[in-house]
């Protein structure tokens, strides 16, 4: 069956949908801070979008995880229709021909609930810029320049533009694994600005304590390309055993799966991936994992001793763990749902935690105040 890979005839639609669920949270966020001052209302806004966009990181695991990215092969609504109700017998025929391929009554579902909470995220985002604005021509010494919520509001327009190639490239590794770093990037913005509304006085980190910490933020990074890369490419199973791989510590390696530029399951030549290649990627993954969590142990053993980065310090350690623990059951039990969720999780809120200490520190020696940073980080009045 022929499918238009987009159709805007349910947009307008679908934009409705996403204030509609974006309203919910923005009534009570109005009715329990509608006494606050304005910048406190802000950055209540600011934490209410980070959550929510926390959960939305979730659900696209989930709706990655359980093969339901192409539930609704085109964009950006369903056989044309703002709901899977409206294209019930596109799906029905679908799932007929092909009952446990990508489009299902259940798969389109999944995909199209992250659609709305993404929309609807994105409708908070807005939302939050515009106040911003607002309140920064009141007060020129808001915490945060508006800038940053500007930025946010690009960043998810074009977190919106790869979730659609996700969907019209058919499931692209390149693209799914960017509209996973993106969907982190994300994260890491709004919890910047959140920090900046707090008044908050920065840490004085000693300049090796500092530096770690950047390295472990920057090795994370690469660590989660490298874990969207596994998923993305389904080569969480690659690998059967632990510590070694198929029963050998380094297997054949192949560079085939590391090329950038291919279809799903199929080499840059357009040949099917050899299964070597899958082991490799999932083996590089698994290597670099080591080094990360030592990385992240040792960040937050010496952050434990820095008065003010207690909370992050134990945040830190208790998540490293939790990687481990989930990335370790992916594997010794083919591949769980709900560990395979909590492991995006965690690499997520891993992201949040880092930021928060980077946002909350300053190299020692500095004023006592940040060097000058995109925000003002003046204290409020």
């Amino acid at each position: 069956m022929q499918v238009d890979l987009y159709n805007l005839d349910p947009l307008l639609q679908l934009l409705g949908l996403g204030v509609l669920v974006a309203g919910v949270p923005l009534a009570w966020f109005w009715r329990r801070n509608r006494h606050a001052l304005p910048a406190q209302r802000l950055k209540a806004l600011t934490l209410l979008t980070l959550v929510l966009t926390f959960e939305l990181v979730m659900v696209g695991a989930f709706t990655r995880l359980t093969d339901s990215g192409l539930g609704c092969p085109d964009w950006p609504g369903c056989y044309g229709s703002a709901t899977p109700m409206g294209a019930q017998a596109h799906i029905s025929a679908a799932q007929t021909a092909m009952p446990t391929g990508p489009v299902t009554h259940g798969k389109a579902w999944v995909e199209m609930v992250h659609r709305y909470m993404a929309t609807g995220v994105g409708v908070l985002i807005v939302t939050l810029c515009v106040m911003t604005w607002r309140q920064r021509r009141r007060d020129p010494a808001l915490a945060v320049n508006p800038a940053w919520p500007t930025l946010t509001v690009l960043w998810v327009c074009l977190q919106g533009a790869f979730g659609a190639f996700t969907v019209t490239m058919k499931l692209f590794p390149l693209i799914v694994t960017l509209h996973l770093l993106l969907a982190l990037g994300l994260l890491s913005l709004l919890t910047a600005q959140a920090v900046r509304y707090d008044g908050w006085q920065s840490v004085a980190l000693p300049g090796s304590a500092r530096k770690l910490l950047w390295l472990a933020f920057v090795a994370l990074w690469i660590q989660m390309a490298l874990g969207g890369w596994v998923s993305t490419n389904y080569a969480v199973l690659a690998c059967n055993g632990f510590p070694a791989c198929n029963g050998q510590w380094w297997p054949d390696f192949q560079t085939a799966g590391f090329a950038l530029w291919r279809e799903l399951g199929h080499g840059s030549d357009g040949q099917v991936l050899p299964f070597a290649a899958l082991t490799s990627i999932h083996v590089v993954h698994r290597s670099m994992a080591w080094a990360v969590l030592a990385l992240l142990l040792g960040l937050g053993w010496r952050l434990g001793k820095v008065p003010g980065l207690a909370r992050p310090a134990k945040a830190l350690l208790a998540l490293a763990g939790l990687q481990f623990l989930t990335g370790l059951s992916n594997v010794v039990l083919d591949w769980p749902l709900l560990s395979a969720v909590l492991h995006t999780a965690g690499a997520a809120a891993l992201v949040i935690v880092l930021t928060w200490a980077l946002a909350l520190s300053r190299r020692a020696g500095s004023s006592d105040l940040p060097a000058p940073t995109p925000f003002d980080s003046r204290p409020l009045a």
